[in-house]
């Protein structure tokens, strides 16, 4: 693999501290141009020492005096804001990571597809709230859009690029969560630290809750039908508690081929930072023996509505995937800031979806504003839910 100039945008979240640990083993192969982060000056400075970045950007301006601090003498070039985090994107790096949490992720994504390079994808929201947008971006400019969820880059992985027409359905795995077993009853009592202790993955406390709910497995059906052109209808999940298999695609023949490997987010960041070529990882080895079994079951709608809430949302298309994110992003925070009860964040999406039906966006900026709209109807549906 000849050596790649490298830029992380969310460097001190789990997905960029995850891209670090691979990029700091071989140092050698990577030239780090520009990290970023939103508050953790002192993560983001430290990360930009270990690997001589060029520059590290931090969102919230407030924060910028302790980067410059923390950076003083090390002729690493600083900056801060909004602004400049989608400048950062727009540097000419071979590959970029787009891992910043939310919608806030969504014009930094955009400016680095269209520098027309190779964008590795772990902004969920963005995808869902503006598919479209970004892979007609990345159409127009000749960049590379490759999946990092452990799931689409599993279906990456096993996807017949040259001919989908030989696909017959998409199978997304979910682990369940730690609700699995849980009755309805007993999740009207989950509380936030309950929620974000994941079975199997190392996540951050939104997308954990998303798990939770299976509201993530449905996010990631709308990134995938904007990803894998088979359309909605050959879209399905399926529950695998183990989370060993990450996807299965099943051809018009009655052949399946399904990507296996142990539950670490460093398995697909390494095939996407290496792409198309491969690189080795410290990942614990696959051991089907030990493993013993492998159980999949289909997922329960009724005890987790938010995965058919996500279901509708992108059978409709238009805005409603925007709105369902948006509202979806709310009603979770409020559940883990103890306001609202976790059977509540579905109710609250399923409520704003009911009331709020914009027009199909034509632009980010109009994507940004069904969002906003949307986080309006959420946090008032929250307030009356905590009344």
């Amino acid at each position: 693999m000849t050596r790649r100039t490298v830029s992380i945008l969310g460097s001190t979240g789990s997905i960029g501290t995850s891209t670090l640990d691979l990029i700091e083993r071989d140092p050698e192969a990577f030239e780090v141009v520009a990290l970023t982060a939103q508050r953790d000056a002192e993560g983001l400075a430290r990360a930009a020492i270990r690997t001589n970045a060029h520059l590290a950007v931090i969102g919230d301006p407030d924060c910028h005096d302790a980067l410059r601090k923390a950076l003083a003498g090390t002729g690493i070039a600083t900056a801060a804001g909004e602004g400049a985090i989608v400048a950062a994107a727009e540097l000419d790096a071979d590959w970029t990571m787009a891992a910043i949490v939310g919608t806030a992720g969504l014009c930094p994504t955009m400016a680095a597809l269209r520098r027309g390079r190779t964008v590795a994808l772990a902004n969920k929201e963005s995808l869902v709230s503006a598919g479209a947008l970004m892979t007609d971006a990345a159409k127009a400019n000749g960049a590379t859009l490759l999946p990092v969820d452990s799931e689409h880059n599993a279906v990456f992985q096993c996807f017949p690029h040259d001919d989908a027409s030989r696909v017959r359905k998409i199978v997304l795995t979910a682990s369940g969560g730690p609700f699995r077993d849980t009755s309805i009853e007993q999740m009207r009592r989950i509380t936030p630290a309950e929620a974000v202790r994941h079975p199997n993955w190392s996540m951050g406390a939104k997308i954990s809750v998303d798990s939770a709910t299976l509201m993530n497995k449905g996010l990631e059906l709308i990134e995938a039908n904007h990803l894998f052109p088979v359309g909605h209808q050959r879209l399905g999940v399926l529950v695998h508690p183990q989370s060993v298999v990450h996807a299965l695609v099943e051809m018009i023949d009655g052949s399946v081929i399904a990507q296996l490997g142990t539950p670490d987010m460093r398995t697909p960041i390494a095939h996407t930072l290496a792409w198309p070529d491969r690189m080795g990882t410290p990942c614990t080895a696959l051991d089907l023996a030990r493993i013993g079994r492998l159980e999949f079951e289909e997922p329960d709608l009724a005890r987790f509505p938010a995965l058919g809430l996500a279901i509708a949302a992108m059978a409709a298309g238009g805005a409603r995937p925007a709105v369902l994110n948006a509202a979806n992003e709310v009603a979770v925070a409020a559940f883990l800031a103890g306001r609202v009860a976790f059977l509540d964040i579905a109710s609250i999406v399923d409520q704003v979806l009911s009331r709020y039906d914009p027009p199909a966006p034509r632009s980010v900026e109009d994507v940004l504003a069904v969002d906003r709209e949307a986080r309006g109807h959420a946090a008032r549906a929250a307030e009356l839910q905590a009344a």
